[in-house]
């Protein structure tokens, strides 16, 4: 079928045009080193080749449906709300989330069909364990391959017997083929053989291609296969010890997590995890305490874990253990599924909702995935403008939704609640600038805007109206590029210095070099890695995050929650434990009735140490720094870290150690 294209008159127009990137080149290197994809010339994109690529994509899809189901195709009509899609993107007044920034118009949707991988994130139960078996650890699988954030819940455990393997019978032998779904299979295969008390199995792994081989499609090298091997085998020792056993909590949340800890191996993929837990169960509880269950410390890191909180509970031993390192986080599921906006009441149009996604900014059911898009109403002189701005926003999350997945579960939720959401960054930039007040009218008039394209798409579409449409996501590096401050989180300081890894060999290098941005080797990677350093201005008189009580960050994400999301907010308040670790149960206590979920965070002062990713500076400093820069100007370069498969759940939440010390860690829950 034909593709959409644009016109060739009006792109001419932008190629020589400086694309407002922020914060002193920050987001052009984000942008250079995370989403500029390598073309058939050897040469990365530049911006607005990315956004040619990421509009035709999305109006292509638009075209297919239109077409596939005669509803009839107005090219003339398409061209100039394409051009209006591709300037707004272009100026950095919406942006696509990371992942479609990478996948959209390339050969990944246009011939493979892998439209899930350009959803943010996902959800499964493992509530019908006893007829599923496998599946909610398959899907995990798969999905966190393609880079989409999970979130699982362990309704499971009890549900089925752990037979263990018969060996009575032969072992089973399976060759494992050099795609994603060989070695998913390979995971249903020897879960299955311990859930059904089947032969033995073993694999066989000559046909992996070796640590560092290319790989097409997504971009970037293999990991080899041993990640996949140790899988299997921590796997077979987890079922070992839970066999001729109802499956545990642990067992569950075992298997997820080690899953996760193989899709990130060798540092190619990004994903994230979340598990929600029963907030009375010891067991659960204690996952993360290593004195308790020291074999976790190696993979558990792989999840952020929440409670299912409880209307009226007491939050007093939950509070001791955030005060302690954070966790859990909270997701209160009878909100989620009662309520879509707080302020419009209880609706219960969500009452499938089963879960939410690794940095809890979507209500989702089970086996359901979302895309996400993130708006800037600080980059707008008036609400008109962003009102059109949002239009737009919509329709890409909205396009999404017309692709199908691969898995008959998702489709069939996803046909019918066609769930998108469509975010807001720079709230802090926002506040400082045009105050509360104006952030109300904006977040309420933009919601009704949003109500009516979604009546007006949707029936142009013919499909359902989404069931929801509106977040706030954390965010993280697509809001660099924008010079935004990360959805309604308040920065560490005004003024600091970012600080980026980049390869070693990396051609991004030089030009930083030349325009004399400080460039060193990474500590501790000195042969491989290098680290860049960029002086950052948030904008003049902002507040920061330590101005902010513990009070009113949560007052902020119920002020999101009523005028703004109809999914969730997505939000980390930080508190200092000795003067506010006490206040906690008293303001959860209080809350609860606002919010959907909430993730919390203890400030410690662990002191400086080497090449810190953020490091708070003062305004001398500050314009010290950048009187030494340059112009950046990246020219045509072949970007060797730009073929990286980049899928980052929700363009954050990336599956680290949950330390707090990561280099170069994005701004995640």
């Amino acid at each position: 079928m034909e593709k959409f294209t644009l016109s060739e008159n009006f792109i001419d127009k932008y190629k020589r045009k400086k694309a407002p990137f922020g914060f002193n080149g920050l987001g052009e290197l984000v942008y250079m080193r995370t989403y500029s994809r390598i073309k058939e010339d050897g040469k990365n994109e530049k911006w607005w080749e990315t956004i040619r690529r990421v509009v035709e994509g999305t109006y292509s899809m638009q075209k297919d449906w239109i077409d596939s189901h005669q509803l009839g195709w107005n090219p003339w009509q398409a061209q100039k709300s394409a051009q209006e899609m591709y300037d707004r993107i272009f100026n950095m007044k919406f942006l696509p989330p990371g992942r479609g920034l990478w996948a959209m118009g390339t050969p990944i949707t246009e011939e493979k069909g892998l439209y899930a991988a350009l959803n943010n994130c996902a959800f499964v139960s493992t509530e019908t364990l006893k007829d599923d078996y496998a599946k909610p650890f398959t899907f995990l699988m798969d999905a966190s391959m393609l880079g989409v954030g999970v979130g699982f819940d362990t309704k499971g455990a009890g549900q089925i017997v752990v037979k263990g393997i018969n060996k009575d019978k032969d072992t089973q032998v399976f060759e494992i083929p050099d795609t994603r779904e060989g070695w998913v299979e390979s995971l249903r295969l020897l879960l299955e053989s311990y859930f059904h008390g089947q032969a033995p199995m073993e694999f066989d792994y000559t046909k992996i291609r070796g640590a560092g081989e290319p790989i097409s499609g997504f971009g970037g090298v293999a990991s080899g296969y041993e990640p996949l091997e140790e899988v299997h085998d921590a796997i077979r020792k987890v079922l070992d010890s839970n066999s001729g056993k109802p499956i545990s909590i642990t067992t569950i949340v075992d298997i997820m997590n080690l899953i996760g800890k193989c899709v990130v191996a060798g540092n190619v993929r990004r994903t994230a995890e979340i598990v929600f837990g029963d907030p009375h169960s010891e067991e659960y509880l204690d996952l993360k305490n290593y004195k308790v269950n020291p074999h976790r410390d190696q993979y558990g890191w792989t999840s952020n874990n929440s409670i299912f909180a409880e209307l009226g509970m007491d939050y007093t031993d939950v509070a001791k253990r955030i005060v302690d390192n954070g966790e859990p986080g909270l997701a209160w599921l009878e909100n989620m599924k009662k309520y879509s906006r707080m302020k419009n009441g209880g609706d219960w149009k969500d009452h499938r909702v089963a879960g939410g996604n690794p940095c809890l900014e979507q209500s989702l059911e089970s086996y359901e995935l979302c895309c996400l898009v993130e708006t800037f109403p600080a980059n707008h002189d008036s609400l008109e403008d962003y009102k059109k701005t949002l239009k737009y926003a919509y329709l890409y999350a909205k396009t999404v939704t017309l692709g199908k997945t691969h898995w008959s579960d998702t489709n069939r939720v996803m046909l019918r609640n066609r769930r998108i959401g469509c975010s807001v960054s720079g709230v802090a930039q926002f506040i400082t600038k045009n105050g509360m007040e104006n952030l109300r009218t904006w977040l309420e008039e933009g919601y009704t805007t949003i109500q009516d394209w979604d009546k007006i798409y949707s029936d142009w579409l013919a499909v359902p109206k989404s069931v929801k449409t509106t977040s706030v996501k954390p965010s993280g590096t697509v809001s660099l590029l924008a010079g935004a401050t990360p959805g309604l989180h308040y920065p560490e300081s005004r003024f600091y210095i970012r600080r980026m890894r980049l390869s070693k060999h990396s051609e991004l290098l030089e030009p930083l070099k030349k325009y004399n941005y400080k460039v060193e080797p990474a500590f501790g990677s000195e042969d491989t890695t290098m680290v860049v350093e960029v002086p950052v201005d948030v904008g003049e008189g902002i507040r920061t995050v330590g101005d902010l009580s513990i009070w009113e960050q949560f007052s902020l994400a119920a002020f999101m929650q009523r005028h703004w999301a109809d999914n969730q907010v997505s939000c980390t308040v930080t508190f200092d434990p000795k003067t506010e670790g006490g206040q906690i149960p008293q303001v959860l206590n209080y809350f609860q009735y606002h919010l959907k979920g909430i993730s919390l965070l203890p400030r410690h002062d662990y002191g400086a140490y080497k090449q810190m990713p953020y490091e708070s500076i003062d305004e001398e400093t500050y314009n010290k720094e950048v009187s030494k820069l340059g112009k950046l100007t990246f020219g045509s370069i072949k970007n060797e870290e730009a073929d990286v498969d980049k899928f980052c759940n929700n363009d954050s939440c990336e599956i680290v150690p949950m330390t707090g010390d990561n280099d170069d860690q994005d701004y995640a829950n």
